[in-house]
């Protein structure tokens, strides 16, 4: 019901003819035109994410080193009965 003959008869008829292959001029220009779209960031957002992406990296880290120093306490009481001398 929501796919009417039209849709299902266009993706069978894309499935029957063979793929061809794009040459290298085309595909370098192809690359080359979809790199003039892209938006690169100023200087000033570069640093703006880098200090991000640096903060929460630095979180991280913090997190697993807790997580880690946490769990490996448990495991060291579980095993060894919490026995302290």
């Amino acid at each position: 019901m929501a796919d009417s003959s039209a849709v299902r008869g266009s993706k069978d008829d894309k499935a029957r003819e063979p793929r061809r292959r794009t040459s290298i001029p085309t595909f370098y220009r192809q690359v080359v035109a979809e790199l003039r779209k892209v938006v690169y960031p100023t200087q000033e957002q570069l640093v703006t994410y880098f200090f991000v992406v640096m903060v929460f990296v630095l979180v991280m880290i913090a997190l697993v080193t807790a997580l880690d120093l946490g769990f490996g306490k448990l495991a060291f009481e579980i095993f060894t009965g919490g026995d302290d001398l």
